[in-house]
């Protein structure tokens, strides 16, 4: 039997206060994101059950401060303690803003410092970059198309599984366009230049319809972690000596069209980022390398 201090779905007759807050603070996100903060949540939840707490009334800034040290102290990354805490922090703004509870216990709450200013992910250059599209095309013509569609398009892994053959049927200004559902059900439209039309249409074959990547063997459409498993296959047969994932390839994507000149505002928008800022991370991630002040010392020294 359940306790107070159990997520549960939406059952207004027996949940409590928390319960409740917790369900209508959820039913304003789907898909992913829902799961994610329900997990999050659930995990509060377990928390406060553990320390005979109850998850919302009562709460204070110090048991949301000991919650995040015990983040920290299971050896979770600054990174993944911050975002352990967005369902939390979002629970509590709204449950205030409800009048369910007199104050925010999580809005003062001091969270890991987390330095944005560079994108951490392992891309490819340029090289590694043809190699794992030449690659790919040779394992099937499954893994050639979700390999372009990463590496060139820059869809989320998410966005890859779920391209469909209809969704890339229309032709706008003289150009085959590829519709799609982005982050945050943004729908956004983007051009399929002649390579990655020529693997999309191999891969398609005869269809005319359907989900357009399937798994090669079951032919089944595939999912996130298919699209994970046949990416580390690819990375695997192209001799990538490192970890790469289907982050690594939007992240090439990127950083190799800043590369190619392409303006950050263009940048942006191939990487359908929101916040310029977020597409400027991968821009100094390249830039503080390529030129950093050490390479003019060594040059002004060496003249000496």
């Amino acid at each position: 039997m359940s306790g107070p201090t159990t997520l549960l779905p939406f059952q207004p007759a027996t949940m409590s206060t928390a319960q409740l807050a917790a369900v209508s603070y959820l039913a304003r996100y789907s898909g992913p994101t829902h799961s994610l903060y329900a997990y999050q949540l659930g995990q509060w939840f377990a928390w406060c059950e553990t320390n005979a707490l109850d998850p919302l009334v009562g709460i204070q800034r110090a048991h949301v401060e000991l919650y995040i040290r015990g983040l920290s102290d299971r050896g979770m990354m600054d990174s993944s303690v911050v975002t352990m805490m967005h369902a939390g922090r979002g629970y509590f703004r709204f449950a205030h803003i409800d009048g369910l509870i007199p104050s925010d216990p999580a809005v003062y709450a001091r969270l890991p410092k987390v330095h944005r200013d560079e994108s951490r992910t392992q891309g490819l250059d340029r090289l590694e970059l043809i190699r794992f599209l030449q690659v790919a095309q040779t394992i099937s013509v499954h893994h050639g198309a979700l390999a372009y569609l990463l590496g060139i398009n820059a869809l989320r892994a998410s966005e890859a599984a779920a391209v469909r053959i209809e969704d890339y049927a229309d032709t706008l200004r003289g150009h085959r366009v590829l519709h799609l559902v982005g982050k945050g059900n943004k729908p956004a439209t983007m051009p399929l230049t002649v390579p990655v039309l020529r693997v999309l249409e191999a891969c398609r074959g005869q269809r005319t319809s359907g989900p357009l990547v399937l798994r090669p063997l079951t032919g089944k459409p595939i999912d996130r972690r298919d699209v994970y498993r046949m990416v580390t296959r690819i990375a695997k047969a192209a001799g990538i000596p490192r970890h790469i994932s289907p982050h690594s390839l939007r992240h090439a994507a990127i950083t190799n069209a800043l590369d190619a000149g392409v303006p950050l505002r263009d940048a942006q928008i191939l990487a359908s980022h929101a916040d310029p800022r977020t597409t400027e991370h991968y821009d100094r991630a390249r830039g503080n390398l390529d030129r950093h002040g050490v390479h003019f010392l060594t040059a002004y020294v060496a003249g000496v």
